[in-house]
């Protein structure tokens, strides 16, 4: 057998048994958090009955309300404060909003719309806005995958949070310290999340990977190059 191999092996195995300790870390972690955490929530179900008798302008007359006539991608008909609206997107910004009852046009509702949403999902309780996403941050990542969102943080003492959609009328995440705890931990042992660079994190990650499969395939060959050898006649 080439002694070069054993060492190889054997100082390998040493400096990337920390990638082993990280990975299986993070296998506890990640099954804890299948049992403490709730699944993503679902679309918020409307809470208020539409009626449509209340409705006195069309979509077309809605659509012309809105300041310096920007074209609409979509409408959606909303339920807000009670009363039907109009939600309007732009090929860029923020939507707008028509009262489908009296024509007005509140650039300010969006935001208003979210805290319903929040405030509806966590039963009622209070909220205040604590944040406005239109990029990805360490707590709210990519899985989740919508943007733009909202953050309303509740007033208790577990430090509950949700992250709202109004795109989609739904909450798109709920989380509070102790589950953040979790998922930061996670994210610090599965995904390097200490490092960051983007580009240094996912360059670390490929050759720690790499190398632990490269002392696993040096333990293959040393099972086959130390394995007992049958007696000779």
């Amino acid at each position: 057998m080439k002694p070069w191999i054993r060492k190889a092996h054997r100082w390998l195995g040493l400096i990337f048994s920390l990638t082993l300790l990280l990975s299986s870390g993070s296998g506890v972690i990640h099954t804890l958090m299948t049992r403490s955490q709730a699944p993503p929530p679902a679309a918020r179900p409307s809470n208020q009955f539409l009626d449509p008798s209340a409705i006195r302008l069309s979509a077309g007359e809605a659509v012309a309300r809105v300041p310096g006539g920007a074209a609409a991608t979509a409408i959606n008909l909303r339920m807000i404060a009670g009363q039907p609206h109009y939600q309007i997107f732009h090929p860029t910004g923020a939507p707008s909003y028509v009262s489908a009852v009296t024509g007005a046009c509140d650039p300010s509702m969006d935001e208003a719309y979210g805290e319903e949403i929040a405030s509806g999902f966590l039963g009622g309780q209070a909220v205040r806005k604590t944040g406005y996403l239109t990029a990805f941050n360490r707590e709210y990542i990519g899985i989740f995958r919508i943007l733009p969102v909202y953050r309303f943080d509740a007033a208790d003492s577990r430090g509950t949070r949700v992250y709202v959609s109004t795109a989609t009328g739904s909450v798109t995440r709920l989380t509070d310290d102790g589950k953040q705890l979790e998922a930061d931990i996670f994210t610090l042992f599965h995904k390097f999340g200490f490092i960051r660079n983007k580009d240094l994190r996912d360059w670390s990650l490929m050759l720690v990977t790499g190398a632990t499969f490269a002392v696993s395939a040096l333990g293959v060959v040393l099972f086959f190059l130390t394995r007992p050898r049958g007696r000779r006649t």
